[in-house]
This record gives structure tokens, sequence and C-alpha cells, in this order.
């Protein structure tokens, strides 16, 4: 019996690992005959595993079930799949908190006790910091991204942050989860250019509208094109350098929401930034810590960069002044 139980594992593994196998390659991987294989699958369908029969193939195909059976993880899978789950629990998304919880609660009845050991350890030695934010319906999100996948015109009303609701019509591309926020990115047909739009604030009217044909994304990166359209609207002093190091050796010491690099070749790279102040600029570039060419910029950057040199040499004078000890 403990045999015909670990080969019903192993067999239910395999059956998670690809999309379909046949009655001959699944008997050589458990070393059976074709007859025990078919028993097996009678079995796993009796414990709730919907296992089709795929037609010309003689094979087997683990299927999506009306109930959701067991799943079979490995240690490193299960705990990805509890951290995941603490971590939705405070996220921006109405009600997933609840259910997060709720499943996380049901996992960790079941797991081994090494893995709660470990979860545990985890958790007690993390701290997180609570985010604050808008909240988007998990509903909204839906009609959203099933817009996206079948190509279809969407309708919806949208409250601008400066107070008054329109009607829009768009082409969907993508939804975007950025910090604590939702976005949509798409094709705005009244105003014939790309937008994005905070989900949180809008409302979509059904039904959804006729297909279209898919576009390029905006910049040939939605990410990059969110990033650099944040950073344009939400600070009044923006500005370019090019840094003269190539994009990759710069980009970890750019910080989510700092701004958006563009590489121009093998050596060198853009910086694209925004902030409440020219003097916030000049601090923002230079922490990047590389050599630069201001490329644009407000007409204040210029001093505010001389100013700053200004006050980083005579720091170092007075610390080399002969009177100094």
């Amino acid at each position: 019996m403990r045999d015909t139980s670990v080969r019903l594992l192993k067999l239910l593994s395999l059956l998670q690992a690809r999309r379909d196998w046949s009655g001959t390659d699944l008997a050589d991987r458990l070393n059976v005959s074709t007859r025990t294989v078919r028993r097996d699958v009678e079995r796993l369908r009796e414990l709730g595993y919907p296992v089709r029969a795929t037609q010309g193939t003689a094979g087997y195909q683990l299927g999506a079930g009306a109930s959701l059976p067991p799943l079979l993880l490995d240690d490193n899978e299960a705990v990805a799949v509890v951290v995941g789950l603490r971590t939705a629990a405070g996220g921006s998304v109405a009600g997933v908190e609840e259910s997060s919880l709720r499943a996380l609660a049901k996992l960790e009845q079941v797991l081994p006790s090494r893995l709660r050991h470990r979860v545990n350890t985890l958790h007690t030695a993390t701290v997180r910091v609570a985010g604050t934010g808008p909240v988007v319906s998990p509903e909204t999100l839906m009609v959203i991204a099933d817009a996206c996948r079948r190509n279809e015109r969407l309708r919806f009303a949208y409250r601008s942050p400066r107070g008054g609701e329109t009607v829009r019509t768009v082409e969907p591309h993508r939804l975007v989860s950025f910090g604590r926020h939702w976005y949509l990115v798409a094709w705005d047909t009244e105003r014939d250019d790309w937008r994005s739009f905070r989900v949180d604030r809008l409302t979509p009217r059904t039904p959804t509208g006729p297909r279209f044909p898919p576009r390029q994304p905006p910049d040939g990166d939605v990410a990059a094109y969110l990033s650099r359209r944040l950073s344009a609207l939400a600070w009044p002093y923006r500005a370019t350098v090019t840094l003269h190091e190539p994009a990759g050796a710069v980009a970890e010491r750019i910080w989510p929401g700092m701004g958006v690099v563009e590489a121009v070749d093998e050596h060198t790279c853009r910086l694209h930034v925004g902030a409440a102040s020219p003097s916030d600029l000049v601090w923002m570039i230079t922490s990047v810590n590389a050599d630069f060419t201001l490329t644009s910029g407000p007409a204040e950057l210029a001093d505010a960069f001389r100013a700053q040199a200004d006050r980083c040499l005579n720091a170092v004078a007075a610390a080399t002044s002969p009177g100094r000890r």
C-alpha cells in the first residue's frame, strides 16, 4: 500500500510538471506497466484530480477541476506560497487580505513541522511596514484584465483628481501594479494617444465594446512608459542627463520612483528625473555617482549645480586651510 501511495504522488508530480503524457512514457518513468498506470489514474480521479484522457495519443492530461484537490508542493514551493500569501494580506486589492489569511491558515495546518519552523522563523524575524493607499476591487481588475485579453474596447467613468467625472473609451493594453497603485495603460480613442488611468478612480461600464487589433506598446515597454509618464506628471521640475556609463551599470543605483534609465549605447545612458525643486534634482542626479552631461532641464538647474559645486569646494577649502588642525 505504501508503494502504491508513493507511486501515486510521483504520478501526480509528473502530470503537474508537463501538460501531456503518453501512457507509455508514464509507465517508463514509473517503471510499471501501462495497465498499472491506468489503475493509478483512476485512483487519482477518485481523489478528485481531473485527469483527462487525450484523444489520438493514448495519453493523459491533468485538467482544471470544479473543486481544488490537495496540491503537491516541494519544500521551497510551500514556503514561497506562504510568504506570498502573507505579503498579499497587506495588499492593495480589496478583499484579498481576508482571502489570503484564510488560505494561509489552511495551508499552515498541513505543513510538515520542519516547514512550519522555517516559515515561523522567517515570520518572527521580519517586520513589515504597512503601506497606505487606495484599494481596488478584484471585480474591476478582472473586467479590465478580460478586456485586455480579448482585445475589446472598454468604457468607464473616470474621476479626475481635480474633480469632475468623464466617460472614456479606450483600447486597453495592460494593467500595471506600481507601488500601491494599479494603473491601466490604454489607447484613448478620443484623444488618439496612449494614456494611463488610476484603476481606483474608474468604474467600468458594461458591456465592453467591439474588438480591436492590438497595438505595439508605447515606447516598446509599457512599464518604462508608465514610469516616465508618472515622473512627468508628478513633479514641477524635470531634467534629463546623459550618464557616461552603460545602463546596466547604473540601474542598481536608481531606486524605485527616482526616474527612468534609457540606454543610448554600450557606453552611455540617459536618466530622466523629476523633483520638487532644482536643488532636489541636483541631489538626485549626483547621488547616482557617475559622470554626466546635462541634456535638458529648467534654467534654474544650472545655477543649482553651480551653487552645489561652490558649496563642496568651499567645504574642502575650509577643511584643508593652514589654520585648521
